[in-house]
């Protein structure tokens, strides 16, 4: 049928029929909220993040009061990042059985109904800031799934429900598994940050965690931004070695991959909207550019592009209905 009998606006109408005919809608179980747990910190007392204002680093304390919070709003789920006070060349502290995010961690599923996730890299860690052991100037990956392995080992029994492998090591999702699998630990899952590319967008965050790297760049085990073929590759690769969970990194200028991953693979999909995409949003709703709406615009093309659970830093402004 053709205009008259067929009139699209009939669907439009009202914000009421919008609703209802909604193909994409946001949920509060889309969101995994990221949050950093900094060692001596006073309770009391978060640093804010300069470069990602109204987020913050925080004690264990604060840290699962702050989530707890979230959860009461309907939050289900965090990540969480660590900030070590002592830092070496092999990031030992990361698989300290009582280092920070590992003592978060146990708070949190004492505490807490949520659903645990833990970042799994060593660049907060290092003394040099590379997600790798560093040997004459090249980040080792061999070497490196040892490290990686026993970082996800002390999460797991911690009692993390989630490990994320955010370092692109090749490989390192079937080292976890096995010595997770290995040590009983059967039914942590893990979520790979499989298709991260060497992004811009990171920039905030590397002022956030502390973590930007003392030499040359990460180009050579994060992903080019202008590769796709070689995004579903990866992505492959990691389902054979027993992800359970795959992620695509950064969110809004990778739509296209995140697409493309959910089409091929129709495994649970995760995309992280990151602290560039966060920080540049919120300065142009600061300078009156554009509205708190275009957060909302946002992440729904995220989840409309195949998203299936959305790393956002706008989950507590979702939440309290602010966008």
């Amino acid at each position: 049928m053709e205009f008259p009998v067929t009139r699209m606006r009939r669907l439009r109408k009202s914000p009421q029929i919008r609703n209802i005919m909604s193909e994409t809608k946001l949920n509060p179980e889309d969101f995994i909220y990221p949050m950093y747990v900094k060692e001596g910190l006073f309770d009391g007392y978060p640093e804010h993040i300069n470069t990602m204002p109204g987020q913050y680093r925080y004690s264990v304390n604060d840290l699962v009061k702050k989530a707890g919070e979230l959860e009461d709003m309907g939050l289900s789920s965090v990540m969480i990042f660590g900030l070590p006070l002592e830092k070496d060349e092999k990031g030992s502290e990361a698989y300290n059985k009582d280092g920070i995010v590992q003592q978060a961690v146990r708070r949190m599923k004492e505490e807490t109904n949520l659903i645990v996730m833990t970042d799994i890299c060593m660049c907060q860690y290092t003394s040099h800031g590379h997600c790798g052991v560093v040997k004459n100037g090249k980040i080792l990956n061999d070497e490196t799934l040892n490290y990686l392995s026993k970082i996800a080992l002390s999460h797991a029994e911690a009692g993390t429900d989630v490990v994320a492998p955010s370092d692109m090591m090749d490989g390192r999702v079937g080292a976890m598994r096995k010595t997770l699998d290995l040590n009983g630990y059967y039914d942590t899952i893990i979520m790979s940050y499989a298709a991260k590319y060497a992004s811009s967008f990171y920039a905030p965050f590397r002022e956030a965690a502390c973590s930007a790297p003392g030499f040359g760049d990460r180009k050579t085990y994060q992903m080019n931004p202008a590769n796709i073929l070689e995004a579903l590759r990866e992505v492959e690769l990691d389902i054979e070695e027993g992800a359970d969970v795959v992620m695509v990194k950064p969110a809004m200028p990778y739509l296209d991959v995140l697409k493309a991953v959910k089409d091929e693979f129709k495994m649970p999909t995760a995309a992280y909207q990151v602290s560039g995409e966060y920080s540049m949003l919120k300065a142009g709703i600061d300078a009156g550019y554009i509205t708190e709406e275009s957060v909302y615009e946002s992440l729904l093309s995220i989840k409309r592009a195949g998203a299936d659970l959305i790393i956002s830093y706008f989950a507590p402004d979702f939440l309290e209905g602010k966008i």
